[in-house]
């Protein structure tokens, strides 16, 4: 299948205050978060978007129009409702240090699926519903532009922690072992087999190997035994 961008909304007001912003509204990047999307974008640039989508939340709406604006073909951004933030329900504006003092809190770190959040929704039901939005956005990109198309999904930390377990076959109590930063860009490829971790947590580095004619064009059959050559390069 086609490989997707998993980017995280730059850093926002709430985050630097230690609040959980969760679905609140007026929660946007702050100075730093907008030069951090800036950056990201900058990265993404030399990769040519099949599709854009991003969490209807203000902050990922803000980052997937900075990531547009340094394509040359300035694509659209479409929201997906399947990868807005966790309904944290009465958790949602409250300091993180408040919350760490409840006992669900411990709940959420040991054991996630088994985590609800009063007045909202349970971790189980927010993993499935965002894996099940970039699959599904997956095989269409794919079946739009095939398999060598790249494709971005802007979201928030805990939705790509779990979309990223579930690509590494990891149970959700697992999940909490992943770290996923403001602006940071994790790379995934889908194929009939399995889905391939290309990157995770990434801040820097070249993306353009993900644009190039052979690795456009190649179609894994399996894991390369010994580890594999690694990207195509222009020389190759």
């Amino acid at each position: 299948m086609a490989t997707v961008l998993l980017v995280r909304h730059g850093r926002t007001t709430a985050n630097a205050s230690g609040m959980l912003a969760g679905r609140l509204a007026g929660v946007r990047l702050d100075e730093v978060g907008l030069s951090q999307v800036e950056a990201a974008a900058a990265r993404i640039a030399a990769v040519p978007l099949a599709a854009l989508v991003t969490s209807p939340q203000e902050r990922c709406r803000q980052t997937a129009k900075a990531i547009s604006l340094a394509q040359t073909a300035r694509p659209k951004a479409v929201t997906e409702r399947g990868i807005a933030e966790c309904d944290y329900g009465e958790w949602q504006g409250r300091p993180l240090r408040e919350l760490a003092k409840e006992k669900l809190w411990s709940t959420v770190q040991r054991h996630p699926s088994a985590a609800a959040f009063p007045g909202g929704e349970s971790m189980v039901a927010m993993w499935h519903r965002a894996v099940d939005a970039v699959r599904r956005h997956d095989a269409a990109v794919e079946a739009a532009h095939g398999p060598g198309a790249v494709w971005v999904a802007v979201s928030h930390g805990d939705i790509i922690k779990s979309i990223l377990a579930d690509a590494l076959g990891m149970h959700l109590d697992l999940f909490q072992r992943i770290n996923v930063d403001p602006a940071s860009i994790s790379v995934v490829q889908y194929t009939p087999d399995r889905p391939y971790v290309l990157a995770t947590n990434t801040h820097a580095g070249d993306l353009s190997w993900l644009s190039r004619p052979a690795a456009k064009a190649a179609r894994r059959k399996g894991a390369a035994v010994g580890g594999g050559s690694g990207p195509a390069t222009d020389d190759s």
